[in-house]
């Protein structure tokens, strides 16, 4: 193998993302797909039940649990632009990872991992005080726990400072900067669902280590963990397609944490 140096690789999406009787994730059916679950935390999405209800259904086939942290924007579903004082996103990244652990632990398992959701995603690829805030809220729970985020991020590096190891990920379904960067989502073509074009670039990420830009360049990734977001119109098909496709070129699918 060349790029990653390994056979295997983890298939991760973002689940739990409803509140109340709006549902948008098929969390069951997607479940039963991938290897770890992004599991919203209330912020951007998520409520009691609905996060219980995810955890047992990812214990019970064996899903990694990562708490899916957000800024405090359930009307925004996360994905809005916002100035939170460190102390307090600090504060709040403990608080929903406590509260995911919980649930977790009640069904027999535990958080594995976190993962910024949306905005603070792509804030704390670039944010220093803001990247420094979500790892000391990591921190703050006493669990260790990896941190998911883009290579090279402000987040990674956070992440290593407070003494978490730091995982890089990649996205199947998003077009890619020649910075390596995720094009926003409000740009044209952003979100990728032909299902020939993301499995290829699953495959390419995941065995190579590269992945074509918007500009028609190359770009080295580097991932152990790769996301076909949940949200996306047909994600359950789109995302059994990465699995099978990835499988077909020789890839191992597992959990990292």
């Amino acid at each position: 193998m060349t790029g990653n140096d390994t056979a295997t690789i983890d298939l991760n999406a973002d689940l739990g993302e409803g509140f109340g009787r709006w549902h948008l994730t098929d969390d069951e059916a997607l479940l039963d797909i991938v290897t770890s679950a992004n599991v919203a935390c209330g912020f951007h999405a998520g409520d009691p039940p609905t996060m219980r209800r995810v955890c047992e259904l990812a214990a019970r086939r064996g899903v990694a649990i990562g708490a899916h942290v957000a800024y405090r924007d359930l009307a925004g579903f996360g994905r809005r632009a916002m100035d939170v004082p460190p102390a307090e996103l600090a504060a709040e990244t403990a608080y929903q990872i406590g509260a995911l652990e919980t649930f977790a632990r009640a069904a027999g398992t535990r958080v594995r991992y976190v993962k910024p959701h949306g905005a603070l995603y792509n804030r704390t690829v670039h944010d220093e005080e803001q990247a420094e805030a979500v790892a000391e809220g990591v921190a703050l729970t006493g669990l260790g726990l990896p941190v998911l985020g883009l290579p090279g991020s402000r987040l990674h590096r956070a992440a290593r400072r407070a003494g978490l190891p730091a995982v890089s990920e990649a996205f199947a379904d998003r077009a890619y900067t020649a910075a390596g960067t995720l094009v926003p989502r409000r740009a044209e073509g952003a979100v990728l669902t032909d299902a020939d074009e993301v499995v290829a670039r699953s495959v390419g990420i995941a065995r190579d280590g590269q992945v074509t830009a918007r500009d028609g360049g190359t770009v080295r990734v580097r991932a152990r963990s790769l996301c076909v977001h949940g949200d996306t119109e047909g994600a359950r098909d789109l995302a059994a397609r990465v699995r099978d496709g990835l499988r077909a070129a020789g890839l191992r699918l597992e959990p990292f944490a």
